[in-house]
């Protein structure tokens, strides 16, 4: 098993050293994960579930003691009830945790596709397949089920993992990660490792020759000072300040009910709405009945100026248009059109999910094109942004940036590819000079694999 805690180190010397083996461990792990088939790793997979379940009472007598300590900070204005409603586990939740980890099993291999095949002359093919990235590293919040997700979707893709999971699940995240560890003892030793030292993490972040992604989640300083604090790739995942948009050819029946489940079905998560944008033709027949909804849910309302002219709610400022809420708490805002609410999402948001309720296709187009975001849904809630509900398995997170991955990230943003070029003694000197040989620069419909595969 590898891990590491604070208390294991007495200086950040000792820190650094551990830091280091840990991580070349987990580069020459990723060498050997990435040659192990797919039934291995599915079979690997599978004992993780089965591993996950075995373990269901250690697993909650140990997030009883999180739960407990979490909550004594919550009475005591440390942390908030959504930190808390997120860190908690219960059978129900074991269950989709083992669930989950099969669900990744029975996705496609992502690994060994050809993506592109060509010919570049008789006998010269050139194929672009799909490979492991190598070692990633991620550092999450308090979710517990977080660490189960990333790590098996690593182990589908044949990377190795180091896990940062955050304090407040400590006892829950040593335990899942345990019985990780313990089910795979056949992979290669260092394919997961967590670490638990802050000092762990800045050291993590200055091995970019060990290391080959970072995916933070969290904050948006919090992502910033990772990108700050190494040269390693960052795949980052910041808050959620998801809005829906109640256009003025909405159904308005329909509309009331993808925002309420938009804020109310889990409003512990990123992907919950925090403002609700109304149409100014609509809004004194929409927001009253719905207001009325959220108010009886426990929702606590703000509004702008001309919605407080509609409905009795509590002012909105403006730190709350920016404001992920995480909470069951909303700010609504009156649009003149589909326009503004286009600037005020791509002024607001944090490129995360927005959706838009409306009948008229064309206005769909204008606000689905227009908003800068990862996800933008027509008549749905902001909820289904998630990568079990996309039908990738599980995620790692969800990117809000555009580069390598965007949006929940499973296993095709956990795959980088390479270039294999098959050849029979060509030489370059066959392709130069007055002579040259032409290339043929064919497509070609075929799969690479050695052997005649």
């Amino acid at each position: 098993m590898t891990t590491m805690s604070e208390t294991d180190a007495d200086t950040r010397d000792d820190i650094e050293a551990d830091t280091d083996e840990l991580a070349r461990r987990a580069e020459r792990a990723a060498l050997r994960l990435a040659n192990a088939d797919e039934a291995t790793r599915n079979e690997a997979l599978r004992s993780i579930a089965d591993a996950i379940r075995d373990r269901e009472s250690e697993i909650l007598d140990a997030n009883a003691v999180d739960v407990e300590e979490a909550e004594q900070l919550l009475a005591d204005g440390e942390y908030t009830q959504a930190l808390v409603d997120r860190l908690k586990l219960d059978e129900t939740k074991i269950e989709e945790i083992a669930s989950m980890v099969e669900s990744v099993a029975e996705q496609d291999d992502p690994l060994g596709e050809t993506l592109a095949a060509r010919e570049l002359d008789e006998g010269l093919e050139l194929y672009r397949v799909s490979v492991p990235i190598g070692v990633v590293a991620t550092v999450f919040e308090s979710r517990p089920d977080a660490l189960v997700q990333i790590a098996a979707l690593a182990l589908k893709s044949g990377n190795a993992v180091v896990l940062k999971g955050g304090s407040e699940a400590a006892e829950s995240n040593r335990v899942l990660y345990e019985a990780i560890v313990d089910a795979t003892a056949d992979l290669p030793d260092g394919w997961a490792a967590l670490i638990e030292a802050h000092e762990a993490v800045d050291r993590l972040l200055e091995l970019d020759d060990r290391v080959d992604l970072v995916m933070p989640r969290g904050s948006s300083e919090f992502v910033s000072y990772v990108q700050a604090n190494t040269q390693i790739p960052v795949l980052g995942h910041t808050e959620g300040v998801c809005h829906v948009y109640v256009d003025a050819d909405a159904d308005l029946e329909m509309a009331a009910d993808v925002a309420f489940d938009a804020k109310v079905q889990y409003p512990a998560v990123c992907n919950a709405v925090e403002t609700l944008l109304v149409h100014e033709s609509v809004a004194e027949a929409f927001l009253p009945d719905l207001v009325a909804r959220y108010e009886d849910a426990g929702v606590e309302l703000r509004g702008d100026e001309r919605t407080r002219e509609v409905v009795d709610v509590a002012p909105a400022t403006d730190d709350d248009w920016d404001t992920e809420y995480g909470d069951l708490e909303l700010s609504i805002k009156i649009v003149d059109d589909a326009y503004e609410a286009v600037e005020h999402v791509n002024d607001h948001g944090s490129k995360h999910t927005e959706s838009i309720l409306t009948e008229d296709s064309e206005t769909a187009k204008t606000f689905m094109t227009g908003v800068d975001a990862a996800s933008v849904f027509h008549n749905a809630s902001t909820r289904f942004a998630d990568g079990y509900r996309y039908g990738l398995g599980a995620e790692v997170g969800i990117s809000t940036g555009k580069v390598h991955a965007r949006g929940p990230v499973g296993l095709e943003g956990l795959t980088t590819y390479k270039y294999y070029l098959e050849g029979d003694g060509h030489l370059v000197a066959t392709y130069s000079g007055e002579d040259a040989v032409p290339f043929t620069h064919r497509e070609l419909d075929a799969e690479w694999g050695l052997g005649g595969e």
